[in-house]
């Protein structure tokens, strides 16, 4: 099996203060039921170490993270605050992600206990998972045939990424593996040569809220870049939003 795994910090344990609610009724929330989907989705929230908050059933919330996901045992296991107790019952698992969306799903406390591990319970993967998506902007894929990537230069060494998708907020990047092991989660990239296009290109700071492995059919393992503005001027942010503008009058 290929190793997929990618540099990034992993947050510690989680704190009560970073409980996350759960997802409104009537939220415009989508259903996601593909199982590789909430394979990749509970996997990135292993490597990262995002906060869980688990809602049982008449009492207080709980809150944990994911330490691993075991495909073949269709299960994960869930490492659970010092002291804290997973009430048995039907309960709701809250996390954010990326600083973008937010998961949501319901499971029976059918768990066990890992050996050696106290705080440490077993889980059978869910079924389905809510997905509320919390762009303020929508991203928009990079036009096919244009020019649309990303150059910085990191510790003396210069990266010139593709860009497939870019808002007025942010730019999703793709890197090869070799080139996503030199980056991390909370890492921010100074003087970004950002290009839209053959006629246009702006210079901003942007700071990875996302890393994640995946595969294509004609590049083969990759890694998605999920990163926000965090620094630019008015006249490179009126530039950047007349190019959304733009593309979005040709769709």
């Amino acid at each position: 099996m290929t190793d997929t795994s990618i540099t990034q910090i992993r947050k510690g344990p989680p704190k009560l203060s970073d409980a996350v609610q759960r997802i409104p009724l009537g939220a415009p929330a989508h259903a996601m039921s593909d199982a590789f989907q909430i394979f990749d989705s509970l996997s990135t929230l292993a490597q990262t170490g995002e906060a869980i908050t688990i809602y049982p059933p008449g009492a207080d919330y709980v809150m944990a993270r994911i330490g691993a996901v075991d495909p073949d045992r269709r299960s994960f296991i869930l490492e659970l605050l010092d002291d804290c107790v997973l009430a048995e019952g039907k309960a709701v698992f809250v996390a954010a992600m990326g600083g973008n969306a937010k998961i949501q799903f319901e499971l029976d406390a059918n768990w066990s206990i890992v050996p050696g591990r106290g705080q440490s319970v077993e889980l059978p993967l869910p079924e389905s998972c809510l997905v509320l998506n919390r762009r303020a902007e929508a991203r928009l894929e990079s036009p096919l045939g244009g020019s649309y990537g990303a150059r910085f230069t990191y510790l003396g060494k210069v990266f010139e990424l593709p860009l497939y998708d870019f808002s007025s907020g942010g730019v999703g990047l793709r890197a090869t593996l070799d080139q996503g092991y030199e980056l991390y989660v909370g890492q921010k990239l100074e003087g970004v040569e950002l290009e839209l296009g053959p006629s246009l290109a702006i210079t901003a700071d942007l700071e990875i809220r996302l890393l994640r492995p995946f595969r294509t059919f004609l590049l083969g393992e990759q890694v998605q870049i999920g990163c926000r503005i965090s620094n630019i001027t008015m006249q490179m942010k009126q530039r950047l939003e007349r190019a959304v503008s733009k593309v979005q009058m040709k769709r």
